[in-house]
């Protein structure tokens, strides 16, 4: 049995040397600024050295070259050179080895003692994300979310402006009961950046179905809440909250002030509130919101001044997407970086459309529906690209639609060209066993980022 044991261990050991191995070198990676510490290191043991016979009158040169050229004489008159010289070399590079693996062993202990991922896999993966670009995304509800959620793969350099013009649900009860800002997309978004996003999301997202008072709440929408009053408003509430949940990136709201929107119908109505405006089911002609123009988040300013490039949607375009761009900072600010500055300083923007139509809000828009509705409440063109989705949902899930009157958004690809647009066309959709239809988180930071990185690389002239 001991002998089993033995080759067990043995063959377990074999296999797990070469890993090790591999680990190690790891830390020899370009960008993780290792090496040059470890011969600084050596540098400074052998100037410690050095002051030490220094300073005790020594004469260090003359005697270590003695001494080594005894120690030479006495190893070789009772090995040959060619055997010690050898031997000597692999037990010094052997001790090295086996001091920096232990040494780097007991930090990673201390630093990673759950030991789920490898330090040094950890430490590259915070590299490459930190190099990642400066990204920008707007918008709101799920959409944004999803976004975000395949974007920290690639940056934790990332941005997301945020509509609070929410007001149904626990958000809006919270908004009318306690006067914060509605925290139910901060939320969300918070939740997709997180590292440990499954168990931040089922936490934040988790309802109460019962207690007075509590019964419909989300815990993240009161845990923001409470955050506000400890901290004196969401904005610091959420920088709080952020740093707790170690996310990639942070979230921001578009504005501090409380704002509200409302909508002229086709049909002469005015309808008052977000929640109401998709109820009221018309077709919708202006857009707007109280306070008139609102002040931008001076966080939000900076983190457009600074961005390498910006992405619009996707969401709710009356509800998620255009609040955001009714801060007329915000819009003035896009603007500056994409449409009015120069060759040197410009960046790219791109609009994702949404797949189907949304009832009492988009019903029969094309794509082209979409681009004019975000340059009207701009009053002006602020992204050069739209992606669109290049293939058509499953029968099942059109029928599923059309009994809710939502059709796949139509490509017009004539119109977009008249509004000096180009498309982007994508497989980006994902669509589940109930036949609903989203994006895809993956694929569509994957297809945002190649698309970023061939408009760096080419140039946006």
């Amino acid at each position: 049995m001991k002998k089993i044991w033995k080759t067990l261990n043995i063959r377990r050991y074999r296999r797990r040397a070469p890993y090790r191995v591999n680990q190690w070198f790891k830390w020899m990676s370009p960008g993780l600024s290792v090496k040059r510490w470890f011969l600084l290191s050596a540098g400074g043991v052998l100037l410690t050295s050095l002051g030490l016979a220094i300073w005790t009158n020594q004469t260090p040169v003359y005697y270590l070259i003695q001494f080594v050229k005894t120690v030479l004489s006495q190893v070789t008159s009772w090995v040959p050179s060619y055997i010690s010289g050898p031997l000597v070399l692999l037990m010094g590079i052997g001790l090295i080895f086996w001091g920096q693996t232990r040494s780097l062993g007991e930090i990673e202990a201390v630093l990673n003692p759950a030991g789920d991922e490898e330090l040094v896999d950890k430490l590259l993966t915070r590299r490459r994300l930190h190099r990642g670009p400066k990204i920008v995304a707007i918008g709101g509800g799920t959409g944004l979310s999803t976004l975000l959620r395949g974007l920290k793969a690639y940056s934790a350099n990332i941005t997301a402006v945020v509509t609070v013009a929410d007001d149904g649900g626990s958000s809006g009860r919270l908004r009318r009961e306690m006067g914060v800002l509605p925290p139910g997309d901060i939320r969300n978004c918070m939740a997709a950046l997180a590292d440990e996003e499954k168990l931040v999301t089922e936490l934040f997202q988790y309802r109460f179905r019962s207690g007075e008072g509590l019964s419909g709440h989300s815990f993240g929408n009161l845990f923001l809440t409470a955050m506000s009053e400890v901290t004196g408003d969401l904005e610091r509430a959420i920088a709080a909250s952020s740093r707790v949940l170690a996310i990639r990136g942070q979230v921001l709201p578009a504005t501090r002030c409380d704002v509200q929107l409302w909508a002229q119908l086709e049909d002469g109505r005015r309808v008052e509130g977000e929640s109401k405006i998709t109820e009221a089911g018309g077709k919708i002609v202006t857009i707007g919101c109280h306070p008139a123009n609102p002040p931008a988040l001076p966080k939000v300013l900076e983190a457009i001044e600074e961005a390498e490039v910006i992405v619009i949607g996707p969401g709710s375009l009356y509800t998620s997407v255009i609040p955001n761009l009714l801060v007329p900072e915000i819009t003035e600010a896009i603007a500056r970086r994409t449409c009015l500055a120069d060759e040197r300083t410009r960046i790219p923007c791109i609009y994702i459309c949404n797949i189907m139509t949304q009832p009492g809000e988009t019903q029969g828009y094309s794509v082209a529906d979409h681009i004019r509705a975000i340059d009207a409440a701009c009053g002006r063109p602020l992204f050069d690209t739209v992606l669109v989705e290049k293939t058509q949902p499953s029968a099942r899930a059109l029928i599923r639609y059309a009994q809710q009157q939502s059709h796949p958004v139509s490509v017009d690809f004539e119109d977009i060209a008249k509004l000096d647009r180009q498309v982007l066309s994508a497989y980006v959709m994902a669509e589940d066993k109930g036949g609903v239809v989203r994006h895809h988180s993956g694929r569509l930071a994957r297809v945002v980022l190649r698309w970023y990185k061939r408009v760096r690389d080419v140039g946006l002239s």
